[in-house]
């Protein structure tokens, strides 16, 4: 049986001041082979702490639409694109406002928070997807736990108020 939150409201709205660069390893991924995401991780993981330009501990996963799947970037945010690894791709998102959603469950189960805002919150809210953005992304803070899959585990959406309510 599919469990997906009844109840799901942002815990936040937050507008960007600037835009936010992200670089690191990047795959595209048919819908079918979305539960392979967590191998692109494990690839990733050691390159975390010698990232040229690194800004914090926070990394991203990033979610693009894309026609029968998604491109997938896991990275972290980066002062410049300058001496990064040769595997590394980079995404410079732009300057949106952004409804933050804390995933409270393992990460196991973020799929159902991810497909609660898309299918109940976001055709019921007051905002709808903001104009030209292909991506949301997950936000994990420096206290998520990776062995446990839990901690501090957000996805931020762009969104700009509906036109037409």
């Amino acid at each position: 049986m599919k469990s997906t939150p009844t109840i799901l409201n942002p815990t936040r709205f937050v507008p960007s001041q600037k835009p936010l660069l992200v670089a690191g390893l990047s795959q595209d991924y048919p819908y079918t082979d979305i539960d392979k995401i967590p191998l692109l991780w494990q690839e990733f993981v050691p390159y975390l702490g010698h990232i040229p330009g690194q800004q914090g501990g926070v990394t991203y996963g990033l979610c693009f639409d894309q026609q029968g799947g998604v491109k997938y970037l896991c990275g972290v945010e980066v002062a410049s694109t300058e001496g990064l690894p040769v595997a590394f791709t980079y995404e410079k998102l732009p300057a949106y406002t952004y409804a933050v959603f804390t995933h409270d469950g393992p990460l196991s189960t973020l799929c159902h928070t991810i497909e609660a805002i898309g299918s109940v919150w976001l055709p019921q809210a007051d905002y709808e997807k903001a104009a030209g953005a292909n991506c949301f992304f997950e936000r994990y803070g420096e206290a998520f736990d990776p062995e446990t899959g839990t901690g501090d585990l957000e996805v931020w959406v762009p969104v700009q108020p509906k036109t037409s309510l």
